[in-house]
């Protein structure tokens, strides 16, 4: 259940990262709210995936699985650059991911 908390608390983190533009700097009211439901609930699952997994292997696949899903979604949802050198790293990111799972 630890890697599903894991999932979950990561898929919350692209949530606020995401949300955090359409805040506009916290000046809007309901993506402030979704950004701020976002953080708590990440954070929520991170601490409940961490009761079971060793706090460092949790913490950089929470991070990464952040990282890699807002990435994307900045290509996707703000047209952010997709040069090939941007995306070998995100792939890289990835790898580690998996490496992390499997080696714990």
């Amino acid at each position: 259940m630890a890697w599903t908390y894991l999932v979950i608390a990561g898929l919350f983190e692209i949530g606020w990262a995401i949300g955090l533009k359409y805040t506009e700097g916290f000046t809007k009211l309901w993506p402030s709210v979704w950004t701020a439901v976002a953080m708590a609930l990440s954070v929520y699952f991170l601490a409940q995936a961490v009761r079971e997994l060793p706090v460092g292997t949790a913490y950089a696949i929470w991070t990464g699985i952040g990282a890699v899903g807002t990435a994307i979604l900045g290509i996707i949802l703000f047209a952010e650059p997709r040069h090939w050198p941007r995306l070998a790293c995100i792939l890289l990111i990835v790898a580690g991911i998996i490496g992390l799972k499997f080696t714990s």
